[in-house]
Order: C-alpha cells, then structure tokens, then sequence
C-alpha cells in the first residue's frame, strides 16, 4: 500500500523580472501592513533602505530587524520578540539564504505570512518549505520541515544583478546539486513525482553547463536571466516536487561537516556544497565502483574552475588542517542521522577523508575543452 505524502511545492505567487518589486508593491498590502522586514548583510544595507521607503509610500509601517549572527536561535529568539512586541502581521525577508531562511521560520512560529525577497541567486531559499539552522557561529545544526512556502516571492532582476557574481557561481553549484544528489538518492524511485523531479534536475544540470560560464561572465545575456531563475526558482521547485530525498545526499552533507569548521576566510554556502558535490562523485568512482562517476567528476571540475569555484580544501583555506580535525570532520558528515547515508553503498571514515583530499584529483587544468559538454 502506497504511503501519504504532503508537498508544499511553490509559493503562492512568484513575482519575477526585471520590474517585480515594483510590481509587488500592489500585492504586499493585500499580505501585511505591518510586517518585520529582515535583513542582515552590510553590503545590502543601502538597498533594504530604498525598499523600507518604498513600502511606506505605498502604507506599509514595516519594523526593521537585522540578524546578529546567522538562521541561529540566538537570532530567532530576539527577533520573535521585537516581532510580537510590535504586533507585526507578517515577515518580510530581504537577503541571502540565511536571512530568507530566518523569515520563513519566523513565519511558521508565529503563524505569519512570509514574503522573500532574495538579493542575489545564490540559493533557492526563497522558495522553499524548507530551513536550515546554525549556530551563531555558523555551525549546522538541523533543517526544519515547514508547513507552507511562502506567500509571495519576490525575484527582482535589477536586485540580482547588483549582487557579486561569486553569489551567482555559489548559486550555480546549489542548483547542480539536484541533479547529482537525487539521481543518486531517489533515481529509482516508482513515484511518479519523484521520477519527474530527477528529470527536470537533469535538464537543469544541463542549461547549467551549457550556459552558466556565459552567465557568470554576462550579467546582461540572455543566459544570465535563464541561469538565476535555473538557481533560485526551478532549484527549488525541484525540490518542492521531489520532496525530501531529491534536495540532499552526500554534498550537503559535507557541506554540513565543513561547516562545523572555523574558515580562515569566507566560503559560501554554494561553495562548499560544490565541493561536496566533488566529493560525492570520488565516492561513486572509487567506493561505489562507477567510472562514469569519474568522467563527470572530471568534467564537473572545470567547469567550477570556470566560474572561479573552490574545487579542493586547498582552495578553501583548509590546507593545513590537522590529521584530527579531519578525522573529526568525517566522523561528523557520518553521523547516524547524515544524508551521507542515502549513497547506494557504506561509507567509512577513511573513505570519506580519501575523497575530501583526492576531490580535485585527475583534472589538467590547462585543458578546458570539456566544459560545456553533456555527459
């Protein structure tokens, strides 16, 4: 007998292009009129200003609230304070992925609708029923299932295109992840959802391969439209469709690992799911025996090095980790509870670290010609 499922799929309106703030503006008081907005990064802070001015021209009194640390409960706690201590109806999130996930929360907490607004295309965020929560110090610590996504989205174009293209790159590699996480953890599946899911991830890897170099480098290309709606909207419906299994296997949950690390300097969270992705490949190759693993790991690596991607821990600021915080980082991304443990085959500690330090292995990066193509 087949089980139940719920999915919560898409937000109830998307607004998106080059005019969607804009437009939405005749949408948002119909949500709130008084909601919190959230914001947190520095470099974004001019833009939030000008989108405050714009929600009071149209009567909105939003309250402003900035994230201290990350999506942490440190952050939560003191922002669900100031939201019922003014007696906001609702949550606007302006940002990235953790200021958007930190709305979403907020949102199902207090029972509020959630509007986002993502700042750049570096994770499909702002669409899904799904958050992640750190510590204040940036260390994973669980994902929350919600209820719903959110009310409305709002993916501005001009916004997007102001952001850094390295927020794009990042973004680009999240969305790769679908592909190469639910082929491997629901390909099989009989569920006719599922089954869709994994095909649409595929044509997604391949408009990402095809057409994210030029949008890397175009910001104005035809391309680069196509490439940040592939990121922060399909990404998303893939994973509102799939459900659970088609959004994460052993990429994110190295990048869950890594993230129990202190950086030397600041890698994103696109970034270090990449390499996860790399990882995820040299285990397929060389743990689970699959030699087309290799020839797309291979493939995979130039093109993130195309895009300017970490591909090693080298490239990460991790050269000179010890023996023991590696060993500590594997026993963490091996846990019972891991996403590692949807690969098709066991994973030891040892195999685990023979990937992390081989994941770049094999790649002439003098050679670029087999970026682009499609396995």
């Amino acid at each position: 007998m087949e089980l139940t499922s719920t999915h919560c799929i898409s937000p109830e309106f998307v607004c998106r292009g080059s005019n969607a703030w804009k437009e939405s503006l005749q949408l948002i008081p119909k949500i709130t009129r008084k909601p919190l907005f959230l914001g947190r990064s520095s470099c974004t802070s001019g833009l939030r200003s000008d989108l405050l001015r714009d929600l009071k021209k149209v009567k909105i009194n939003p309250i402003n609230g900035e994230l201290k640390f990350d999506c942490c409960e440190e952050d939560l706690n003191y922002l669900a304070k100031l939201a019922i201590d003014n007696s906001t109806d609702g949550i606007i999130a302006s940002g990235g992925g953790k200021v958007l996930d930190a709305g979403k929360l907020l949102g199902f907490r207090l029972n509020l609708p959630v509007i986002t607004v993502p700042l750049s295309a570096s994770t499909c965020a702002g669409w899904t029923s799904l958050a992640n929560i750190y510590s204040a110090k940036g260390a994973f610590q669980r994902d929350v299932v919600l209820e719903r996504c959110p009310k409305l989205m709002i993916f501005d174009h001009k916004f997007v295109r102001m952001a850094p293209r390295r927020t794009l790159a990042s973004g680009i590699a999240d969305a790769l992840a679908k592909w190469y996480e639910a082929s491997v953890g629901c390909g099989s599946s009989k569920q006719a959802f599922v089954q869709q899911a994994v095909q649409m991830a595929r044509l997604l890897r391949d408009q990402l391969l095809l057409e994210g170099h030029i949008a890397f480098n175009d910001s104005y290309s035809e391309e680069w439209s196509r490439i940040v709606d592939s990121c922060s909207l399909t990404a998303g419906l893939i994973g509102g469709i799939g459900g659970p299994k088609c959004r994460t296997v052993a990429a994110h949950a190295v990048h869950n690992a890594l993230t129990q690390l202190d950086f030397p300097k600041e890698i994103l969270h696109g970034e270090k799911v990449g390499f996860g992705i790399l990882v995820q490949l040299r285990l397929e190759e060389f743990v689970g025996g699959n030699k087309l693993a290799g020839l797309a790991r291979k493939q995979l690596l130039a093109f993130m090095k195309g895009i300017e991607l970490p591909v090693s821990l080298d490239d990460m600021g991790l050269s000179k980790l010890s023996k023991k915080e590696l060993l500590d980082l594997c026993e963490y991304a091996c846990n019972e509870n891991s996403d590692l443990h949807f690969l098709p085959f066991h994973v030891s500690h040892q195999d685990l670290l023979e990937a992390l330090l081989d994941a770049d292995k094999g790649i002439d990066l003098e050679s670029q010609e087999i970026v682009g193509k499609i396995n």
